[in-house]
């Protein structure tokens, strides 16, 4: 692509996740300086002057509800597809370019409306809808059949797709991506913002406080870690630990915190604010991350910027990024028993004070804004 095409390049982005979140944000934010006009389909989003008058924001969800029965879930996903659709056909006919962003292997409508239209498609492949519904679906049939279907779609978009962005070699093993080894393209959007995430409290001036901060949710393997709690205890009695974020499993969590009597040594802190993030992170001496599937995921290098080691499984970016004992530390399984014995294994390395310091230095030099920008402005010239 010569100077002049780069100058007029136009993309549309389809994203199925309501609201629009830190990760479509930060992901468009990466696109911005590259492109001459962006269309981001999305769901609803109140601040409409966020982005710049090159971004074009249409909303096409009007709110989010709590989960419900399949035979709710599925006529609104069918709608919301229809609207997805009907939006990229309405707004596209400039576009040389349609990426899917996050839930980007479901959305089948939006990928046929670009393809029969000719256009170039990206999917950024950042996780499988299919493997997390195997995980908390389990129950009628129904339930069960739900993994299949989106299984099927998944394989459907990938063979449309005409390039698929995948964050790490890993994910591509883990997802089972390597029949489309012929599309791939490994690189991923993140970018840290290092006023905000940076070393405010040393490591060793740090209570032994572990914490837990994300989604409280199936896939992130948090309940795992509330039991691994008890096993802990018996070696390492002085230890605290905080537990942030809210999610179908936190009446869980509370319950089984007052079985064990244990609410003196955890603390649920609910949902944490983007803002206030980089203070909770500053008191861990360790965030532990027992996901069963992950993207980055972006916490984890946000700990890393706060000088916060990591432990965690060997999930979507962790194990590319992450090296056992140099930048922070990898753990075989999420199992309770595993994620104890790790615990104890990083709270007591000789060295977790150098570690930390690897971990802040990988940040700072490859993950600033420029790198993102860069590794994208080379995806698109060469599509």
């Amino acid at each position: 692509m010569d100077g002049k095409e780069a100058q007029s390049l136009k993309i549309c982005v389809v994203t199925g996740i309501p609201p629009l979140n830190l990760l479509v944000f930060r992901f468009v934010q990466v696109l911005e300086p590259i492109v001459d006009e962006l269309v981001l389909i999305t769901g609803n989003y109140p601040e409409k002057d966020v982005f710049s008058s090159k971004i074009k924001l249409i909303n096409i969800i009007k709110a989010q509800s709590r989960k419900q029965s399949l035979l709710v879930e599925i006529p609104k996903f069918a709608l919301r597809q229809l609207r997805m659709a009907y939006h990229l056909a309405k707004n596209m006919s400039q576009a040389r370019i349609v990426i899917f962003f996050l839930e980007g292997g479901t959305l089948l409508l939006p990928m046929l409306v670009a393809r029969l239209a000719h256009k170039k498609t990206i999917i950024v492949v950042t996780y499988s809808a299919s493997q997390i519904a195997r995980q908390v679906n389990q129950g009628s049939k129904a339930q069960l059949l739900l993994p299949v279907v989106m299984s099927l779609i998944e394989r459907l978009n990938y063979q449309l797709a005409q390039k698929l962005v995948v964050y790490s070699p890993n994910i591509v093993s883990c997802l089972g991506l390597e029949k489309y080894r012929n599309k791939i393209l490994l690189t991923h959007e993140y970018f840290l913002d290092f006023d905000k995430f940076n070393v405010q409290k040393q490591l060793n001036d740090r209570d032994n406080l572990v914490g837990y901060i994300g989604r409280i949710s199936e896939e992130k393997g948090v309940m795992n870690f509330v039991k691994a709690i008890p096993e802990i205890l018996k070696e390492r009695n002085e230890v605290k630990f905080l537990v942030g974020g809210h999610g179908r499993l936190i009446d869980e969590i509370e319950k089984y915190l007052s079985q064990q009597n244990l609410n003196d040594k955890v603390k649920l802190m609910g949902w944490i604010p983007h803002d206030e993030l980089s203070n909770y992170l500053n008191e861990l001496k360790l965030l532990v991350i027992p996901s069963y599937t992950e993207t980055g995921p972006y916490i984890a290098f946000e700990a890393g910027a706060c000088g916060t080691p990591i432990l965690g499984t060997p999930v979507g970016l962790m194990s590319d990024v992450i090296k056992d004992g140099q930048t922070g530390f990898i753990m075989k399984d999420n199992s309770p028993e595993c994620i104890a014995r790790n615990i104890i294994r990083a709270l007591e390395h000789p060295n977790l004070e150098e570690i930390a310091q690897n971990a802040r230095g990988l940040m700072e030099s490859d993950f600033t804004y420029e790198k993102a920008v860069e590794r994208y402005r080379k995806i698109l010239e060469n599509i």
